[in-house]
């Protein structure tokens, strides 16, 4: 990426698998929308730049698998065991995604398929929800994705547009990585629209500020749900108790509850009172 500063940023690539053919060419254009995640171009190329990166690692990993199994149950199912944390949710009627707690580093070599079915029942049936049991099936996908928290401020360097994994990356707990990704692309989309029929920069010059706003919302939101959820590595039988009563007080109170929803569904915004934020 060249010029991010100017009137007229560029693009050089070049032609080939992996860019390995040919010589550099470039696109020139009038904005640049940095989409191309955590480990693209754009970031490198706004090194310098006056960008502050903010991280952190948890210590929680998560084994994910996908499954040909039938779908059981209509709700997604979090479940806080004493071993760990666990989650069952839906990709079509035919086929779920579950995911448990494991170590950040866990080698999958240690879960064949009878171990991770096997621990999956123990997490998520343990509580009896009214008799529900887990469907198993033949395991397509098997992975390790390790919890962390990213954030690159600001949004925006010059003509160049940070949107996604580029910006900002958080635990899966909250379920806001995608959420956040397509939300940013949406006001990124609704700004160039506006500036491109009328003029109006306004949408572009506010776009850094109220996408952090959201995005370091959802980070406290995620950080709120992995707490909660996960059993920390050498967690005290206190530490274990207090998060016992948080999710206690979380299901028990009215007030709890509908924080819980907001923040989940993303339907609120405190700058327009009334008005959910498309999220």
């Amino acid at each position: 990426i060249r010029g991010a500063e100017t009137d007229s940023p560029s693009a050089l690539f070049r032609r080939g698998a992996a860019g390995a053919g040919g010589a550099a060419e470039e696109i020139r254009c009038d904005f640049i929308a940095a989409c191309d995640g955590h480990h693209g171009p754009c970031g490198g190329s706004a090194a310098g730049r006056g960008r502050r990166i903010f991280r952190r690692e948890y210590p929680h990993g998560w084994l994910g698998i996908l499954a040909r199994a039938p779908a059981t149950r209509e709700e997604l199912i979090y479940a806080s065991h004493e071993d760990g944390f666990a989650l069952y949710s839906m990709r079509s009627p035919e086929v779920t995604r579950l995911y448990l707690q494991c170590a950040p580093d866990e080698d999958l070599a240690e879960w064949p398929d009878s171990r991770v079915w096997a621990e999956l029942r123990r997490r998520l049936e343990f509580g009896g929800h009214d008799g529900w049991r887990l469907a198993e099936g033949e395991i397509l996908q098997k992975s390790v994705a390790a919890a962390r928290g990213f954030m690159a401020e600001p949004m925006r360097v010059g003509r160049m547009f940070f949107a996604g994994d580029a910006a900002h990356i958080v635990p899966p707990t909250g379920a806001k990585g995608l959420n956040l990704a397509a939300a940013d692309v949406w006001a990124l989309a609704e700004a160039l629209g506006a500036f491109y029929a009328r003029g109006d920069e306004s949408g572009l010059r506010a776009y850094s500020e109220s996408r952090l706003r959201r995005a370091w919302r959802a980070q406290r939101f995620s950080a709120w749900m992995t707490w909660a959820l996960h059993r920390a590595p050498n967690e005290s039988a206190f530490e274990a108790r207090l998060r016992m009563a948080e999710l206690d007080h979380a299901l028990s109170s009215p007030a709890m509850r509908r924080v819980l929803a907001e923040n989940y569904t993303g339907k609120f915004d405190e700058s327009r009172p009334g008005k959910p934020e498309k999220n």
